[in-house]
């Protein structure tokens, strides 16, 4: 086997070797890692994800491959005669069944941390208060108290402020810009259910119901819960005692926390879930540009950073998407804009001297950096993984605090091809 680089270009190689008929599978080490390329065939087998190639001609033939591998020394290459496979069903079966296990005998009490602090607000808090706060606090989300009722009852989250700021800049709007210094967050949840039509017969506003759980709820209820309601988080509360005292507000848990609780548990006996192992590109799991793979079902929404706001907002409320990638014109990744970040609008009251249809994309994500930021792909930001990584990688990079999805790039040039968000893996995992 020869390999050198080719001239005029230092990172692609040029690998030449003879290989005799039939199946060959191979893949590369580089950087201390196993890796293929995604550009050639590539199959799944008893070492991982590898390419292959079928050599039919009764004759040595010398093939030509070449791999652009950016900013990575090639320390070697692997080349196996194998038969090309695919995911077994048993692997999948069995993988449900320990992890729905697992999920079971293992309880909301085990996500609270050893310290920490949980924000909840006033229901008689005005709204732009409520999401100064959030934004001072970098939290998207917060549970509503009613110390009338000595309950929580719901949650303010970021979609609030979309739809806030929605219908200030919608003609004849009954909400002012004025009203949000006295505009409660009570008189807000109930004109959004009006809106929404939550009410009886009588057009009283139906009492909302916060999803919530309990401490020794079981983890996969809890799980259950989060994608039943399609909601990022909700409340872990110890109920309220027979002595009068008030529920406890413990923690806010998330399908990230319990990502986790799965990672840690099974980090040492990995092999006992197969179906983690197997390449994301030959699983149904996520959102894929139409083109290159089979997606859930979701619409796949991009857009440039020159597009407005407005535009942006309307996307992520009408598809019902919790994020956007942000693309150039070859459509490599450059930035992602998520529900959260309009709470960077709160900064120096912007939400007041815009107009959401004259702001653009890369405007309002500005808002939220550094001034001086230089205008590109931002890799702070944006977290990404490659078509040909297996699962459990996948799985390791959401139970990141603060990682809510991955972007699926091409490597090199960081087309995007798809997203992947918790609530696609935990559906997949447990088969809903």
């Amino acid at each position: 086997m020869l390999m050198s680089p080719i001239e005029g270009c230092p990172d692609v190689f040029q690998i030449i070797c003879r290989l005799t008929p039939g199946y060959h599978q191979y893949k590369f080490f580089v950087d201390e890692e196993w890796r293929h390329d995604e550009r050639q065939p590539f199959v799944s087998g008893d070492y991982g994800v590898v390419n292959n190639v079928f050599i039919a001609r009764e004759q040595d033939v010398v093939p030509t491959i070449n791999h652009d591998v950016p900013d990575m020394e090639v320390d070697d290459v692997i080349m196996r005669p194998e038969a090309a496979m695919q995911i077994p069903e048993a692997d999948l079966v069995v993988s449900r069944q320990r992890i729905s296990l697992f999920l079971s005998t293992h309880t909301a009490y085990e996500l609270l941390p050893d310290s920490g602090k949980v924000i909840a607000l006033d229901v008689n808090l005005p709204v732009k208060q409520a999401f100064h706060i959030l934004h001072e606090q970098g939290i998207p989300v917060a549970p509503l108290w009613d110390f009338c009722n000595g309950q929580f009852v719901g949650v303010l989250s970021a979609l609030d402020f979309i739809l806030i700021l929605t219908e200030l800049g919608t003609n004849g709007s009954n909400l002012t810009e004025e009203e949000l210094e006295t505009h409660t967050i009570s008189a807000w949840k109930d004109g959004k259910s009006q809106l929404n039509r939550q009410i009886d017969g009588n057009g009283i506003p139906r009492p909302r119901h916060l999803a919530h759980a309990g401490p020794y709820d079981s983890l996969k209820d809890v799980a259950l819960k989060i994608l039943q309601h399609k909601v990022a988080t909700i409340p872990i509360i110890n109920p309220s005692s027979q002595d009068g005292s008030f529920p406890q507000l413990l923690h806010l848990a998330s399908l990230s926390g319990i990502l986790k609780c799965i990672c840690r548990h099974f980090k040492h006996s990995s092999s006992s879930l197969p179906v983690l192992q197997h390449p994301i590109s030959s699983i149904r799991l996520g959102t894929w540009v139409p083109q290159i793979g089979e997606s859930n079902g979701r619409p796949f929404a991009m857009l440039r950073p020159n597009a407005s706001l407005g535009s942006a907002l309307a996307l992520l409320v009408q598809a019902e998407v919790s994020s956007i990638p942000v693309v150039d014109d070859n459509d490599s990744l450059m930035d992602i804009y998520s529900r959260s970040d309009i709470t960077a609008l709160a900064k120096d009251k912007a939400y007041a001297q815009i107009h959401l249809d004259e702001m653009s994309l890369h405007q309002a994500l500005q808002l939220g950096q550094d001034a001086n930021s230089p205008f590109g792909f931002n890799g702070q930001r944006c977290q990404m993984c490659l078509r040909s990584d297996p699962l459990h990688k996948v799985m390791e990079r959401l139970a990141n605090p603060g990682v809510r999805r991955l972007v699926i790039v091409e490597a090199g040039s960081k087309r995007v091809e798809g997203i992947i968000s918790l609530s696609d893996v935990f559906k997949f995992l447990l088969g809903v």
